[in-house]
C-alpha cells in the first residue's frame, strides 16, 4: 500500500509519463480534461488543494468514484482537507463534487477507446510556459518605465530603507535587501510580524526613513497586511510588489507593482516578481549614480581583500 508520503510525492511528481490534460483531451472544447479544469479555474488553491486537484485531473476515471477516505489517503491529505477543497470550489461538500466529476469521468472512459496512442507531457515545460507568459505580461506593463524610475528614486532617497517579506515572501525580500545593500547605505529587513516588525518600522521612521518596500506573494499572509498598516501608522509610505491587482493589501499602500506568479507546480515560482525586483534595483542604482559607483567599488575592494568568492 502506498504511504501518505509516497502519495504526496506521486501526486506532485514531475515525470515524463504523466498524461497531458491538454493533449489527451483531443484539444476539443468541452473535452473531459477541460471540463475538470473548468471546475478548478479561477480559484486560488493552497499547495495541499493543488495536490488534490492534480490527482483528480491525472486520475479522473478512478478518482471520481473514490470515497472521501480513499481520496484523502491516495493524495496524502486529511479528510477535512478534501471537504474544504470541495467547498472552496463552491460545492456543498465532497459528495457534490464527486457527483459533478462522475459524468465527466464516464465520458472520458467512453472516449478512451477511440483515442490513439496515449501522448505525454512534460509538466516542467508547462510550468515554464506559464512563467514565460507572466514575463511577457510584465514586459507589456513596463512599456512605460516612468513608474519604475519614480519608485527607484523614492526608495534610493529613503535612508534607512525598510524591506518587508513574510512567510513565502521572505526569499524575495532577502534577495532585494542583499542587492540593495550594495548600492544603498542603510537597508533593514522585516521577516517577522507583530511587535518585532513594529519596532523596526518605528526605528526606521525615527532615523529618517520615508519608504517601505513590501513583498506579498500567495498565499497572502494576514501579518503582511498588519505590517503595512503599522508602517503607514508611523508615517512611512509603502510600495508593494504582489500578484494582486485588487484587495485589502492593495488598498492600504501608496504604490503597487504587479507580477504574476507561476502556479503550475506544487509550490509557486517567482520569475516575474524576481525580474521586477531587479528592475527596481536598477532604478535605485540609476537614481544616484555617484553613490552607486562609490559603494560598488568599496564592496569590490572588500570582496577582493577578504577573498569572498571563488575564482571563476
Amino acid at each position: 500500500m502506498t504511504s501518505g508520503q509516497q502519495a504526496r510525492a506521486q501526486s506532485a511528481a514531475i515525470t515524463p509519463g504523466r498524461r497531458s490534460s491538454e493533449v489527451e483531451a483531443g484539444a476539443g472544447v468541452g473535452s473531459p480534461a477541460e471540463r475538470v479544469r473548468a471546475l478548478f479555474g479561477g480559484h486560488r488553491l493552497s499547495p495541499g488543494q493543488r495536490r488534490i486537484a492534480q490527482f483528480l485531473t491525472d486520475h479522473l476515471t478512478e478518482a471520481a468514484f473514490l470515497s472521501i477516505t480513499e481520496l484523502a489517503e491516495r493524495v496524502g491529505v486529511s479528510q477535512p482537507s478534501v471537504t474544504r477543497f470541495a467547498s472552496s470550489l463552491g460545492f456543498s461538500g465532497y459528495p457534490a463534487l464527486r457527483e459533478a466529476l462522475q459524468p465527466i469521468a464516464l465520458s472520458a472512459v467512453a472516449g478512451a477507446a477511440a483515442e490513439g496512442e496515449e501522448r505525454h507531457r512534460n509538466e516542467l515545460q508547462s510550468a515554464i510556459d506559464a512563467e514565460i507568459e507572466n514575463l511577457m505580461s510584465l514586459r507589456r506593463a513596463l512599456a512605460d518605465p516612468d513608474r519604475i524610475v519614480g519608485i527607484g528614486r523614492e526608495l534610493a532617497g529613503s535612508v534607512p530603507l525598510t524591506v518587508v517579506g513574510l512567510r513565502i515572501s521572505v526569499s524575495l525580500a532577502e534577495y532585494f535587501a542583499y542587492a540593495a545593500r550594495r548600492i544603498h547605505p542603510d537597508v533593514r529587513v522585516v521577516t517577522r510580524g507583530g511587535s518585532v516588525a513594529y519596532d523596526v518600522l518605528l526605528q526606521a521612521r525615527e532615523a529618517g526613513g520615508t519608504w517601505v518596500l513590501a513583498f506579498a506573494m500567495p498565499r497572502h499572509a494576514k501579518e503582511t497586511l498588519s505590517v503595512v498598516r503599522a508602517a503607514r501608522g508611523v508615517g512611512l509610505r509603502v510600495a508593494l510588489i504582489t500578484d494582486l491587482a485588487l484587495g485589502s493589501l492593495v488598498d492600504e499602500v501608496d504604490e503597487v507593482f504587479t507580477a504574476g506568479t507561476g502556479s503550475r507546480l506544487v509550490f509557486d515560482s517567482y520569475a516575474a516578481p524576481g525580474v521586477l525586483s531587479a528592475g527596481i534595483l536598477q532604478a535605485m542604482a540609476d537614481a544616484d549614480p555617484e553613490r552607486t559607483q562609490a559603494r560598488l567599488e568599496k564592496y569590490e575592494h572588500a570582496a577582493e581583500q577578504h577573498d569572498f568568492f571563488l575564482g571563476d
